[in-house]
């Protein structure tokens, strides 16, 4: 197609038609009101799901993948957005994201995806296999850590399949991963959002350790009955609603 793929923007274009099928097959369980397929390069996973949603919107940050879609796509209109995602504001509905993300942004994307869960149904996305891993890994897993515990919190995630280099002009150095994310409906964690998530980065940036050392700054009379079954376990020990409950008794 004469793309070619730019090394700055992460971009390993998906080649394989039948991983592109697997991809937008999963999508169909989230039954996406409106559907947004992130950097969508030469549009493999485009052509797939444009019969099927007709209403589709696309960001690309790439020029040229936009021309490209432009001219192969004129269907998708104003829906084509030349933009960056991460800067994207979402208009108000209920959306799911899909796409094969770009290995250097493809964390940034789940955090988007978390702070603007108010219009974030769901996701169906590939990612760096060892990232898939982390953030479906389950407590007690070695991968289990910050993207686990805060993508858990408020989706419920399953990994889907694994993507063989091969799949991708060019390969990549590593295996991929698809994975899903459903919207939690029937639980939210009861705590600040932005404290939790500074007590899930100091739990795990001393993962070796006891919770005791890590949240020392936060120990006071008030709350120490509370958390105390917590302080002598390690990080990756607690489970999401763990995480939530103590930075609910923690914060100041």
């Amino acid at each position: 197609m004469g793309i070619k793929p730019k090394k700055g923007l992460g971009q390993h274009f998906l080649r394989d038609f039948a991983v592109a099928q697997r991809i937008a097959l999963s999508v169909d369980v989230l039954a996406p009101a409106q559907l947004l397929e992130i950097g969508p390069g030469e549009g493999v996973l485009t052509e797939l799901l444009l019969p099927k949603y007709p209403q589709l919107s696309v960001i690309e940050i790439d020029s040229e993948s936009v021309d490209h879609l432009r001219r192969a796509y004129p269907s998708l209109g104003e829906r084509l957005h030349y933009d960056d995602f991460l800067k994207w504001t979402f208009p108000v509905g209920h959306w799911v994201i899909i796409g094969n993300f770009p290995y250097n942004i493809s964390s940034q994307i789940i955090f988007r995806a978390i702070e603007q869960r108010s219009v974030v149904d769901g996701l169906v996305g590939m990612f760096q296999k060892e990232v898939a891993e982390r953030i479906a890994a389950g407590p007690g897993s070695k991968t289990y850590g910050i993207l686990s515990v805060l993508t858990q919190s408020y989706f419920d995630v399953e990994y889907l399949f694994t993507v063989d280099a091969s799949a991708f002009h060019p390969p990549p150095k590593v295996q991929s991963g698809a994975i899903r994310l459903k919207r939690k409906t029937d639980y939210e964690p009861d705590c600040d959002e932005k404290f939790l998530f500074s007590i899930v980065k100091a739990a795990f940036n001393q993962r070796r350790k006891m919770l005791r050392n890590s949240v020392k700054a936060y120990l006071n009379e008030s709350n120490m009955d509370a958390v105390e079954p917590y302080l002598t376990k390690r990080p990756e020990q607690l489970s999401f609603q763990d995480f939530a409950f103590l930075a609910k008794q923690l914060k100041p």
